[in-house]
C-alpha cells in the first residue's frame, strides 16, 4: 500500500503564498504520476495539477500561473507552491498518486489538508 502524508495547510491572507508537501511511503521512482485535487464547501471536487516522472506538468485554468507542482525524488516528496492566493482557493487539498503516467480512479489519496484564504 502506498501512503501519502500531506502537510503545509493553514490560514493565509489574500495575495499570500503557501506550500503544500506530500510525502510518500515508498520510493517516488515507483510512482509515475502525482497530482493535487481540492474540495471546497458546496462545490465538486476539482483537479488542480499533475506532474509525471517524465517531468510533464499540467494545470487547471483556475490556478494556472499561480500554482506550481514539483517533486523531489531524493526526499520521496511532491509539492504544491501556491502564490497569489484568493479567497476562492479555500478548500481541503488532497494529494494523489498513481503508478502509471496518469491518475486513475484507483489512485492513492492522502488524508487532505485545510487551506483557508481570508483577510
Amino acid at each position: 500500500q502506498v501512503q501519502l502524508v500531506e502537510s503545509g495547510g493553514g490560514l493565509v491572507q489574500p495575495g499570500g503564498s503557501l506550500r503544500l508537501s506530500c510525502a510518500t511511503s515508498e520510493s517516488i521512482f515507483s510512482i509515475n504520476a502525482m497530482g493535487w485535487y481540492r474540495q471546497a464547501p458546496g462545490k465538486q471536487r476539482e483537479w488542480i495539477a499533475t506532474i509525471t516522472s517524465t517531468g510533464s506538468t499540467h494545470y487547471a485554468d483556475s490556478v494556472k500561473g499561480r500554482f506550481t507542482i514539483s517533486r523531489d525524488n531524493a526526499k520521496n516528496t511532491a509539492y504544491l507552491q501556491m502564490n497569489s492566493l484568493k479567497p476562492e482557493d479555500t478548500a481541503v487539498y488532497y494529494c494523489v498518486a498513481d503508478r502509471l503516467l496518469t491518475l486513475r480512479p484507483t489512485a492513492y489519496w492522502g488524508q487532505g489538508t485545510q487551506v483557508t484564504v481570508s483577510s
